[in-house]
């Protein structure tokens, strides 16, 4: 008789509540202006299966480059454009009205909190240091709120900054909120080091860590884990790389379809998922392992 893995949920998993939010103020969007184009600037969250749903509802994906091409349209006449839960520059929502976009915000309020805090720092004369992806969404949504500001991605990169003489007179620190905590102190410990008057916030979502420490008390109750969620997530990513590090078999899906052979043959398989992963796709999931439904066998 072919053996069927029992299942077991983390505590914590799947959305968190900014982008839960994001999710059904886009779906509100598409209920609210069924005469209108309804948009994101950008993917809403790093969920294909996610993206599809909304999709189906009249919600597409505007490039945040298109948004400079937009035909100018009288106020309020031009598309319904929902920010996603990053957040963008306050010139991005700039050009949106001028555009005549109806802009509907759906920036999480952890994020935003970031922005009013270097905004403030920023407009006193402070330098404003962000420990964070370069590139991501989110650091550069808040570096549009300042004029003087640095972005580090880690604490070697802060080592070189300080090593090349960098020492503002006054700076703030703040972090991307999906920042992991030991690599926000490593880089907090290195600055602290060099700049006499620098106030470090405290700036990580507690979401993350959460699901990392739900994660962690799977331990010694699992044969292996899978981790669900969109392989351009930040935050599920960190997940699997805590799951590869601490679980003898571990997997990154977005979908069931993707759950490795060698799961169905375990006696219990743990689940996490990231925080823009639907509960639709970790029930589907968890229903694929409890049915045994094997692939190709």
């Amino acid at each position: 008789m072919k053996q069927i893995p029992s299942a077991v949920r983390a505590d914590i998993l799947g959305y968190c509540m900014g982008v839960r939010r994001a999710v059904e103020m886009a779906e509100q969007a598409a209920a609210d202006f069924p005469q209108r184009r309804v948009f994101t600037l950008g993917p809403l969250i790093h969920n294909t299966s996610a993206l599809a749903s909304l999709e189906k509802k009249g919600v597409c994906v505007l490039s945040e480059d298109m948004a400079h091409v937009l035909e100018p349209a009288a106020e309020g006449a031009g598309p319904v454009v929902i920010l996603r839960a990053h957040g963008v520059p306050p010139q991005t929502k700039a050009l949106l009205a001028a555009k005549g976009c109806t802009i509907i915000d759906a920036t999480c309020p952890r994020v935003l909190v970031n922005q009013k805090r270097a905004a403030d720092f920023g407009s006193k004369g402070y330098t404003v240091i962000i420990a964070g992806e370069k590139n991501h969404g989110e650091v550069t949504g808040i570096a549009g709120y300042c004029e003087r500001c640095v972005i580090v991605g880690s604490a070697e990169e802060a080592k070189t900054l300080c090593a090349g003489g960098f020492c503002p007179e006054r700076a703030v620190l703040i972090s991307q909120t999906t920042i992991s905590r030991a690599e926000y102190d490593a880089i907090s410990s290195v600055l602290r080091g060099s700049i006499a008057q620098l106030h470090v916030f405290d700036t990580i979502c507690p979401a993350t860590v959460q699901r990392q420490d739900a994660l962690l008390a799977l331990r010694g109750r699992v044969d292996g884990v899978l981790v669900i969620g969109g392989r351009h997530s930040a935050n599920t990513q960190r997940l699997y790389m805590t799951a590869k590090e601490c679980f003898a078999r571990a997997a990154l899906i977005e979908q069931a379809e993707e759950i490795p052979r060698e799961f169905y043959a375990l006696s219990c398989v743990g689940l996490t998922a990231g925080a823009s992963t639907p509960d639709c796709v970790i029930d589907a999931v968890e229903a694929a392992l409890l049915a045994g439904d094997l692939q190709g066998a």
